[in-house]
C-alpha cells in the first residue's frame, strides 16, 4: 500500500511509502533541447526568428506524467483504458524578439483539462480546455499517433486550436500595448516529433511543426506572417529500449530535510570558498522526496531519482515569507573512503510565489524583470551516518551539504524570462532512505 500526497505546482508529485518496498523501474528521461521559431509579428526589419535552450524532464507512472514541456495527473480512466481525463499544465512559447522577452516576463504556463481517447495502440484523439493565469481561454483538438520502428520513434499530430477573443487579442494583437481588440479564431498546426536510439541510454531528439494563423490574428496590426514554423533539436537520456525493465531497483526512496542560508555569491565563488554572507541572514527550510528511477546509467553504478520538494523561505526584515516548489532529476555516485560518501547533482525547474530579496536585488542591479519560474540545480555531498559513527541502526541515514541554486541559463531561455543570475543557498541536511 502507498500513502499519496499530491502537490501541484510544476507537475510535482510525492509518493510517501507507508512501508519499505523495492521500486519498479518507471519510464523516465532528461534532455537538453534547442528551439528555433520564426517570428510571425512585424519586427520592422529586425529579428525574424528567436531561439531558446529548453531543459526537459520525462516521467510516467499510473498517476503522474511529465513530457518535456507539459505535465499533469491522470484523474480518471475507463476500464478498457481507451478513455482518460487528465489535469494538465503546458509551457506556451511567445515568439517575439529576444530583447522584448524579459519585459513581457517570458513564456506562459497554461493549465486545464484534457480528455483523451485511444483508438488503438497507435492513434489517439485529444480535446483540451486551457487557460493562462488571467483565465484567458483556448481549446485544442488533436489527432495524433505514435509509431515505434526499431531505433526510431515517430509521433505525427494535427491540432486545431480555438482561441477566444480575449486570448487572441492579448497574444496576437498585444492589446495591452496597441489597444487593438480582435475576435476569436481557429488556427491549425501540423507537427512531427522524432526520437532515435543511439546506444544504451543515449537518444537524439527532434521536433518540427508549422502553424497557420486564423484570419483575425493574421489581420491584426502586430502580425506580419500567416505561417509560423518551429523546430527542436537535442539529445537525452532515457530507459534503454533494448533492455527489459527491471522488476525492482537496488536504490531506495528517500526523504530529505534541510535548512539553508542565502549568499549573494555565485557558484564559482562558493566552490572556491570565497563566498559572502548575506547581511540580512535570509534563510530557507526544505523537504524533498526522492523516487527511484534507475540504479545504473550506461552500465555505470549511478542512482537516478525524481527529486521533488518544497522550500519555505522565512520572512526577514527585507522580505516576506514565500514558498518554492521544485521538480528535478537527481543522480548520485557512491564511493568508499573508507566509509560511504556520495556526490549528487540535480537539474530541474523551480517556481516561487514571491521573489526573494537575494534574487530581487540582483535583478534590480542588472535591470531585469525577475522570473518566478527558473532553472533549478542541486549540488550535494554527503556521508553515511551509520558507517561514520559505527551505528548499524543509522545505515539508512545520510548527513550532508547541498547548494540550492535557481538561475535562468545566462539569458538563453525565454521560458525563464531571458535573465542572468538568480539565488544560492548553502544548506545542510539529513536524508533518510526507506
Amino acid at each position: 500500500m502507498k500513502k499519496k500526497l499530491f502537490i501541484m505546482g510544476l507537475g510535482a508529485v510525492f509518493f510517501l511509502p507507508s512501508q519499505t518496498v523495492k521500486a519498479q523501474q518507471p519510464d523516465w528521461g532528461i534532455a537538453a533541447m534547442y528551439r528555433v521559431a520564426s517570428i510571425p509579428f512585424d519586427t520592422s526589419g529586425g529579428d525574424q526568428s528567436v531561439s531558446t535552450f529548453v531543459p526537459m524532464m520525462f516521467y510516467n507512472d499510473d498517476n503522474l506524467f511529465i513530457r518535456g514541456t507539459e505535465g499533469g495527473f491522470y484523474l480518471l480512466e475507463s476500464e478498457n483504458q481507451k478513455w482518460q481525463l487528465n489535469a494538465l499544465t503546458r509551457l506556451r512559447f511567445i515568439d517575439i524578439p529576444k530583447v522584448a522577452q524579459n519585459s513581457i516576463e517570458g513564456d506562459k504556463a497554461d493549465f486545464g483539462l484534457q480528455l483523451a481517447h485511444h483508438w488503438d495502440e497507435n492513434w489517439r484523439l485529444e480535446a483540451e480546455i486551457m487557460a493562462d493565469n488571467e483565465y484567458r481561454f483556448h481549446s485544442n483538438y488533436r489527432l495524433a499517433a505514435k509509431y515505434d520502428w526499431g531505433d526510431w520513434e515517430l509521433e505525427p499530430s494535427f491540432t486545431l486550436r480555438y482561441k477566444e477573443a480575449d486570448f487572441n487579442s492579448t497574444y496576437f494583437a498585444f492589446s495591452d500595448i496597441t489597444q487593438q481588440h480582435i475576435g476569436a479564431g481557429i488556427d491549425a498546426n501540423l507537427g512531427l516529433k522524432t526520437r532515435y536510439h543511439v546506444a544504451s541510454n543515449l537518444y537524439l531528439l527532434g521536433q518540427a511543426s508549422v502553424t497557420r494563423l486564423d484570419s483575425n490574428a493574421y489581420h491584426s496590426h502586430a502580425v506580419e506572417d500567416r505561417y509560423q514554423g518551429e523546430f527542436f533539436v537535442g539529445f537525452g537520456f532515457f530507459n534503454d529500449k533494448n533492455k527489459e525493465r527491471k522488476s525492482s531497483l537496488s536504490n531506495k526512496a528517500y526523504v530529505r530535510v534541510a535548512h539553508g542560508w542565502a549568499t549573494p555569491s555565485n557558484i564559482g565563488e562558493i566552490f572556491k570558498f570565497e563566498q559572502e554572507k548575506d547581511p540580512y541572514n535570509n534563510q530557507m527550510s526544505s523537504f524533498f522526496y526522492g523516487h527511484p528511477l534507475t540504479d545504473e546509467l550506461f552500465g555505470l553504478p549511478l542512482d537516478i531519482y525524481l527529486h521533488s520538494g518544497i522550500a519555505h523561505h522565512w520572512a526577514s526584515q527585507v522580505q516576506s515569507s514565500s514558498t518554492e516548489t521544485v521538480v528535478s532529476i537527481k543522480a548520485y555516485y557512491t564511493f568508499n573512503w573508507p566509509t560511504k560518501w556520495r556526490f549528487g547533482f540535480a537539474e530541474g525547474m523551480s517556481y516561487i510565489d514571491n521573489i526573494t530579496y537575494i534574487e530581487q536585488t540582483e535583478m534590480d542591479e542588472k535591470g531585469y524583470t525577475p522570473s518566478h519560474l527558473l532553472n533549478y540545480l542541486d549540488f550535494s555531498f554527503d556521508v553515511n551516518a551509520g558507517e561514520l559513527f559505527g551505528q548499524s541502526e543509522w545505515k539508512n541515514v545520510w548527513f550532508g551539504y547541498s547548494l540550492h541554486h535557481r538561475s535562468a541559463i545566462f539569458e538563453n531561455a525565454s521560458q525563464f524570462g531571458r535573465i542572468k543570475g538568480g539565488s544560492n543557498y548553502n544548506t545542510v541536511y539529513l536524508q533518510f532512505d526507506f
